[in-house]
């Protein structure tokens, strides 16, 4: 994650709980701490509880990945950076990497699209203009995309160029299949009116 990045970390600790029998973190609880991570963001763009409830508004997860790179045990401090890719007037684009005890290395990276939502549908709906106009949002994507000679919020899982995030995708990619790069580009696109707008978190 480049140094630039100026979305705010999530931090928590692996519980007892979250531990399975090889003593190490639980593959489905590296997705709880990601979905910990973007409760921070959701606040930062102007909808915390409070607003939601008022407006009727909220955040759903449509899509997914999560890359496991090193295994982390009970007791590990783990920090999740988070840098928004690309959004559009309904959705955000985001990458996470998840780190462990204060290292540099990432023990697990992810990606996932939100979709903004009217709960009482439920339906997409575009960001209120409160929410589109948060700097730090705004001005980080801004950064994240500087120079790369492209239109800034198309969803692609081409990234920045440079030596931080050539090194974190090499790292992600090892493991992931040659499917899901064709699978996200397809999710990419605007979403139609189906179930996929209203799939519950």
């Amino acid at each position: 994650m480049p140094p630039t990045a100026s979305l705010p970390c999530y931090r928590d600790t692996v519980r007892a709980e979250w531990v399975d029998y090889n003593g190490h973190l639980r593959d489905a609880f590296y997705m709880l701490i990601f979905s910990y991570a973007t409760d921070e963001l959701i606040d930062l763009i102007g909808l915390p509880d409070a607003v939601r409830k008022e407006r009727g508004r909220s955040i759903y997860t449509l899509e997914a990945h999560i890359n496991y790179l090193h295994e982390i045990k009970q007791g590990a401090r783990v920090r999740v950076d988070m840098r928004v890719l690309a959004h559009d007037t309904k959705r955000l684009h985001l990458y996470l990497e998840m780190f462990a005890d204060d290292s540099d290395t990432p023990v697990a990276a992810g990606e996932q699209m939100l979709l903004h939502v009217d709960t009482s549908g439920p339906r997409s709906v575009p960001f209120d203009a409160a929410g589109r106009a948060r700097s730090p949002v705004r001005c980080q994507r801004r950064r994240a995309h500087q120079g790369t000679g492209r239109r800034a919020g198309g969803f692609t899982r081409r990234r920045v160029r440079g030596p931080h995030d050539r090194a974190a995708r090499g790292r992600a990619r090892k493991a992931e299949p040659a499917c899901l790069s064709r699978k996200w580009r397809r999710s990419s696109r605007e979403p139609q009116r189906s179930t996929r707008d209203t799939a519950p978190r």
